[in-house]
């Protein structure tokens, strides 16, 4: 029996329909939380906590229960220099690539670079956009080179990103619910209703994308 899979969430519903990967940061760590990822967000990027960060993810991202990293990446509109967040960033993936584990990702104008690193780093860990908000266009280079694209609050909100899932190959397309209001099964609705199929197929479509991303 397949559950609904929460890819990305802020909040831990204790709902046993659904598998929740609750976003967790080192330096609030919470260990009652029974599946989680956990990263450095570039927003919250502290040189002066840089080091104990790090070993929370490195040790972390040996357990079970940690199912991925993240959230982590690139953000172009904040001020923390991009040198920085990019060091930060590599730093995560040089860790996470001693382990099969997934890496979920916040991208903010910053998908070129997001590429280049891939590729310069050789990651084959498997890659998640979440929250996805671009185009048709950023979707498909994405996708192309081997992305996954997570759906949820601009699916809700904005009409323009019913094209996209419409587009997005069935099999690399996850839902979360990140900081909405709104529960998962109002995205699963939503994401069955764009795709032209049911709400059991949907469930069953993100489950097993869910577990073969994540093994």
């Amino acid at each position: 029996m397949s559950q609904f899979i929460n890819l990305h969430t802020h909040r831990f519903s204790n709902d046993s329909e659904v598998i929740e990967v609750v976003n967790q940061y080192p330096w609030e760590f919470d260990a009652l939380i029974p599946n989680y990822s956990i990263g450095i967000h570039p927003w919250y990027i502290d040189e002066k906590r840089l080091e104990s960060d790090l070993a929370c993810i490195t040790e972390k991202l040996q357990l079970a229960p940690c199912l991925a990293l993240g959230e982590c990446g690139l953000d172009k509109r904040i001020d923390i220099p991009m040198a920085l967040q990019i060091s930060v960033f590599k730093k995560q993936l040089d860790i996470v690539k001693q382990t099969k584990k997934p890496i979920v990702l916040h991208c903010v104008a910053a998908f070129d670079e997001m590429i280049a690193i891939k590729k310069e780093m050789k990651l084959e860990n498997p890659m998640i956009i979440h929250g996805f908000s671009k185009n048709e266009q950023v979707a498909r280079l994405l996708l192309n080179n081997g992305f996954y694209l997570s759906f949820g609050k601009y699916l809700l909100r904005n009409p323009e990103m019913e094209k996209v899932v419409k587009f997005a190959s069935e099999n690399q397309i996850l839902l979360e619910t990140d900081t909405i209001e709104e529960s998962i099964y109002e995205v699963y609705e939503k994401a069955a209703a764009v795709k032209g199929i049911s709400l059991a197929e949907m469930k069953a479509t993100v489950f097993d994308n869910f577990s073969r991303i994540f093994n």
